[in-house]
């Protein structure tokens, strides 16, 4: 498998680290259909570079074998570690785009809670999450009644504009 690592060294523990996940990953896909859903858990000290090298590691198998792996999901605890994961996935694409001519066909999205991510001011500054969920959740259906009710009486998608500025309509999260 080749592996694109985006950095000019590379420490012996991410190379340790990146052949053991491979072996996991091969397991995986040698499993019978029954076990066919594996998962896997591996640990290393923080600041070791764990995140480029389990992005260099799977980016490479899921290009060399979509059929094996089609999807990554990666969780942490913190907004900056998951920005951190972000940019070092941007930083593997451009790599890749330096080295092919052309970045990685694959998707990629980051989620958050609506406590981290809304941007109205009202129910972001609840910070609370239950709370600015649930203000969320009542501005949503709020919005979305008034929309469907304008909606409902636009005779062209051209009117929609013109509600959203009469209603003072801005994008948020939802």
């Amino acid at each position: 498998l080749e592996v694109y690592f985006p950095y000019d060294y590379i420490y012996p523990e991410q190379i340790f680290y990146m052949a053991e996940l491979k072996k996991s990953l091969d397991a995986k896909a040698s499993f019978v259909v029954f076990y066919e859903k594996g998962h896997c858990l591996l640990e290393m000290p923080s600041g070791t570079g764990k995140t480029v090298s389990l992005l260099s590691l799977v980016v490479a198998y899921m290009l060399r074998y979509p059929d094996r792996l089609d999807k990554l999901v990666y969780c942490s605890r913190t907004i900056p570690e998951i920005e951190k994961c972000v940019e070092e996935l941007r930083n593997l694409f451009k790599y890749y785009e330096q080295l092919d001519g052309k970045p990685p066909s694959l998707f990629a999205v980051a989620l958050s809670a609506r406590k981290n991510l809304c941007i109205n001011d009202s129910v972001s500054s609840l910070r609370q999450g239950s709370l600015v969920d649930g203000a969320c959740q009542r501005y949503v259906l709020f919005v979305v009644r008034m929309f469907t009710a304008c909606f409902r009486k636009l005779d062209c998608m051209g009117g929609l504009e013109i509600i959203g500025e009469q209603l003072n309509y801005v994008d948020f999260y939802g």
